[in-house]
């Protein structure tokens, strides 16, 4: 009898929060893109566990962000875009918006360059998969609603377990993982510092602020849901960077055991195949192929988000393309051109994917200073401006963010600076 009263009880609070979650999981999700599970598959294979120890520090940073972008969604009910407009004028908007859209096209290519070469795992030209995958994307947006489309995108945050199986048919050495993320280990090198700053480079990017707030604006969350919200910001983001540790340790324990070398997940995926077994290659392939399609449809929706709510223009999901025509407009335009430029003759696939981290580390601290000003304004936040305690940790968080966001950008244009 007693347990029957607690159901009825937590009943209705769980079925709430049910209904808020789904921004936090979606964005922290969709950052373990092809960029970011080319970084983690680089990780693992050349320095095998020796990286593990950073993901907790990362999760905590991923963390602070999230929840500031969730707080300042849910206590204003505007997007960041239309925030840094009221609060810093037309002029910054247009810089910031400038920068914002050149970043995120470079990093919807990225994600196109994630089609085509998850796709060549199963023998698919990019010729074919690639103009496929853009109309599919293309479609569920552009036909969808926000409740439809956001069922469809917490399907594949889930099929991110794939990389959790591949890490358990590796067979990794548990002592070995459970040492290595304990234990803080650092080499000044120009590979290692390079990895090492581009792990947390791609998984706190600029577009998700944008993303996460104008989400949980369009899905209508209130005030009271907040306690909810943040539930939803933790879950995703444990879940974002465990799937995360799980591609470090799979391409350790095989490939970085084996002594091979890759250039991105593509050959992680191959690699593994000899190793672990050829489902192992099939799960790390589908794995790449899900991230891809996932963030080839985030990436140019955040765009057509933050240009709208900028200008003042309908943005949603849910309107139709005569009640939103600039919305869906911008949107369309990033899906044919991100796919274009990966039909053009590439040299490198991974090149494509790698250098949108960079543009990211260009841009990410002049959103996240232009978030703390925001969140600390009690004219905006009122009695949900940020505590002593969270603006140490915020700020601590943006510095170290700011600091490593300036390396990678002088390890990928000036590398001989870092000894080799």
């Amino acid at each position: 009898m007693a347990l029957v009263n607690k159901l009825k009880r937590y009943w209705p609070r769980f079925l709430l929060l049910l209904a808020v979650v789904g921004p936090g999981i979606i964005t922290a999700n969709v950052d373990n893109d092809a960029g970011g599970i080319a970084t983690y598959s680089v990780a693992g294979a050349h320095y095998g566990y020796t990286l593990l120890w950073m993901m907790p520090l990362v999760l905590l940073a991923l963390v602070i962000i999230q929840e500031m972008s969730a707080r300042l969604g849910v206590v204003t009910g505007k997007g960041l875009a239309d925030l840094i407009r009221e609060g810093l004028g037309v002029r910054w908007t247009t810089i910031i918006l400038g920068m914002l859209l050149f970043v995120n096209l470079a990093n919807t290519v990225s994600e196109f360059a994630g089609v085509a070469a998850s796709m060549e795992i199963f023998g698919v030209n990019k010729y074919i998969s690639v103009p496929l995958a853009a109309v599919g994307v293309w479609f569920l947006i552009v036909k969808g609603n926000y409740k439809t489309t956001e069922r469809i995108f917490l399907i594949a945050s889930a099929i991110y377990l794939s990389y959790v199986i591949s890490g358990f048919m590796a067979k990794p050495d548990w002592m070995a993982v459970f040492q290595s993320s304990v234990t803080p280990t650092f080499h000044l090198d120009a590979g290692y510092v390079t990895i090492f700053v581009t792990i947390i480079g791609t998984t706190i990017a600029p577009w998700m602020q944008f993303y996460q707030q104008s989400s949980i604006v369009d899905k209508g969350i209130k005030v009271e849901d907040y306690n909810f919200e943040k539930v939803d910001v933790v879950v995703g983001s444990i879940f974002a960077v465990v799937v995360a540790a799980f591609i470090m340790v799979a391409c350790a324990a095989t490939l970085y055991k084996s002594g091979i070398r890759i250039e991105g997940a593509k050959d992680a995926a191959l690699a593994l195949g000899p190793l672990a077994g050829e489902n192992a290659t099939i799960l790390f392939g589908l794995g790449l192929l899900n991230a891809s399609l996932f963030s080839a449809a985030i990436l140019p929706l955040s765009t057509a988000y933050t240009v709208c709510e900028a200008f003042g223009w309908e943005s949603s999901i849910s309107h139709d393309w005569k009640d939103a025509p600039m919305f869906f407009g911008i949107y369309t335009a990033l899906i044919v051109l991100g796919a274009a430029i990966i039909l053009l003759p590439i040299k490198s696939l991974i090149d494509a994917m790698m250098i949108s981290q960079t543009f990211n580390g260009v841009l990410l601290p002049v959103i996240l200073v232009t978030m703390l000003t925001l969140i600390n304004d009690k004219r905006i936040m009122g009695k949900y401006v940020n505590g002593k305690i969270f603006n140490i940790l915020a700020w601590g968080t943006v510095i170290i963010l700011i600091i490593l966001a300036a390396i990678l950008v002088v390890t990928t244009f000036l590398p001989g600076l870092i000894p080799g």
